[in-house]
């Protein structure tokens, strides 16, 4: 294969050519048959492909990889057929396409727009036509700003599903490959095409993906308070978007968006950003000339974070997300603008770091919190450009959200991006198989929002419903243990109470290593609940409780920890 570089910033007659970094003389064929066989592809210039220069943008960093990414490889081996590697914002920096040596890449509906970033030209050549999908990378929304600014679809798994060994990092520990394309059909085949676990990726992680879909209806968030920072046509048009949710089956649910708010201030503003500078700190410290602004005064910035402010920075980062956690026990996904406002190159190139920040206002969050999310496209505005909505859920939930996603797509009457074709019809999902599920019931620290919660999340338990057992328990507050832990134990008719308690579902296949994190006196039994159904629940030997106090006047562990927290603040000088 030969390639050849894209223009570089001197003028060009078609602007739309600074999408592009290296065309290939001779495509990458693997193979001819396969899942993506006739599929043409392109793939974001910090990723590798055998035999071709990886530039990330900064010309004297480039490197000629021998091997291809993993995600490239599986690619190939499903049949797609590469054709080119895409400009980005230099090192995947930045979410609006202007901060590269190769020239920045305009919007496909009006040139003197930026196209969204980092993964500006994956965008734009599926955007075009050029390509049937494309591969960004999306550490703050460089895989979906892109795409809600050039009416296309942007998919961003959960992360670990795709591999991102072979893929030069932001940071690393966020990082996410993409999938560009101009349908959702299109994406969910991609998707299945190159998920999967490899040893190669730190990251990378078998997750159990959720078979249920929101079809009978389901419960949306939206911001209380959404800033568009004076654009008032995507301040209407999202207005629009939520009448298409519910035209759907959805039910809006007002959210409070500023726990998220202050999640995706941690990018940026705090010791989270030194994990950018440690993706390229030898080339850095060593050729910092040749890195663009603003991007060089980023990453010089970052230098100066210590370890520990990194550790502060990391629990800062949980106590937020400790916060968030119980939303989603009052909704299914949540809706928000893909991208806020529309600004022009022209007025990047002026302000571009507080412009830049704008366009994350409603994606910076979501890697950090282990969210999925795909950005769909909405409706055109009246001035005829795109916009479109980022719907987001929990890891595990990507089928879900590329059902639903497809859906709404089909329902807004667009073409597919810049082509004026139309949507071709609904395409059926390479959908999995309903994975068998076990219904626990939780009493204690794993309670939504309890210290030990995460041990159901991180095994795509879903919370179903809030009861309580049956009045044939007693619950205890057990000394000694960390975190503080409640016994559960059943008695005779008329001598208990009942106690409150949450029903989390959770993948047949994970409830094993879950059973395995509980120490004794704890353990799961059977649970008879208020309504007459049995569950598994948490149980607790009686010989532990001859010390423990008994705290079922309280009706459930919550009030227990309030009344604690309460105590405390009382004694508190």
């Amino acid at each position: 294969m030969v390639p050849t570089a894209a223009a570089s910033s001197s003028p060009t007659p078609d602007p739309l050519a600074a999408a592009w970094i290296t065309h290939l003389h001779e495509p990458v064929i693997r193979r001819t048959d396969g899942v993506l066989a006739g599929l043409k592809c392109a793939v974001k210039d910090n990723i590798d492909v055998a035999g071709v220069p990886t530039t990330a943008a900064c010309p004297a960093f480039a490197y000629t990889p021998t091997d291809h990414a993993s995600v490239v490889r599986r690619l190939l081996d499903a049949g797609a057929c590469l054709v080119g590697k895409t400009n980005l914002d230099q090192f995947a920096c930045g979410l609006n396409g202007t901060r590269s040596p190769f020239g920045a890449v305009p919007n496909t509906f009006d040139h003197t727009r930026v196209s969204g970033g980092s993964s500006s030209g994956s965008a734009v050549v599926v955007a075009t036509g050029q390509v049937d999908f494309a591969l960004g990378t999306d550490t703050a929304g460089s895989g979906r700003v892109p795409a809600g600014l050039n009416n296309i679809v942007g998919f961003k798994p959960s992360k670990g599903l795709l591999s991102t060994h072979g893929v030069l990092p932001a940071a690393q520990s966020v990082d996410c490959v993409s999938i560009f394309a101009r349908t959702v059909g299109t994406a969910a085949r991609v998707f299945q095409a190159t998920k999967g676990f490899d040893a190669e990726d730190p990251y990378s992680r078998d997750l159990p993906l959720r078979g249920s879909m929101w079809t009978q209806g389901f419960r949306f968030g939206v911001p209380r308070e959404l800033c568009f920072f004076g654009d008032s046509m995507n301040a209407a048009a999202f207005a629009h978007s939520v009448l298409l949710m519910e035209a759907l089956g959805g039910v809006a649910v007002p959210i409070d968006y500023s726990p998220l708010s202050e999640v995706a201030c941690l990018l940026y503003d705090s010791a989270l950003v030194a994990e950018r500078y440690a993706a390229i700190r030898t080339f850095f410290d060593a050729h910092e000339s040749e890195v663009v602004e603003p991007v060089r005064g980023i990453l010089a910035r970052a230098k100066q974070y210590t370890a520990a402010d990194v550790f502060d920075a990391q629990t800062q980062l949980r106590a937020l997300a400790q916060r968030v956690a119980p939303l989603w026990e009052h909704i299914d996904v949540l809706v928000v603008p893909t991208a806020p406002t529309f600004p022009t190159i022209d007025a990047m190139l002026a302000d571009p770091v507080r412009l830049n920040r704008e366009l994350g206002e409603y994606t910076n969050f979501v890697n950090l919190l282990d969210h999925a999310a795909i950005a769909v496209p909405s409706c055109l505005r009246d001035d005829g450009l795109p916009f479109g909505v980022t719907l987001i859920a929990p890891a595990g939930s990507d089928w879900a959200l590329l059902d639903l996603a497809q859906r709404y797509h089909h329902s807004t009457g667009l073409t597919q991006g810049a082509t004026g074709a139309p949507l071709p019809p609904l395409q059926a999902l390479p959908l999995p198989a309903a994975e068998p599920m076990v219904e626990v019931a939780v009493v204690g620290a794993h309670l939504s929002g309890m210290p030990l919660n995460s041990q159901l999340t991180e095994r795509s338990a879903v919370l179903l419903r809030k009861t309580h057992t049956a009045a044939d328990y007693r619950l205890f507050a057990l000394p000694g243990t960390v975190p503080p832990k409640p016994g559960l134990l059943r008695v005779a008719p008329g001598q208990g109470t009942a106690i409150a308690v949450e029903v989390w579902s959770m993948p047949a296949s994970q409830f094993g290593s879950f059973v395995a994190l509980i120490p004794a006196p704890l353990g799961i039994g059977t649970l008879n609940l208020t309504d007459g159904t049995t569950v598994q629940g948490f149980i607790c030997e009686p010989w532990a409780l001859a010390d423990a106090r008994d705290i079922s006047h309280l009706g459930g562990w919550r009030a227990y920890i309030a009344e604690i927290k309460a105590s405390q603040a009382l004694t508190t000088p």
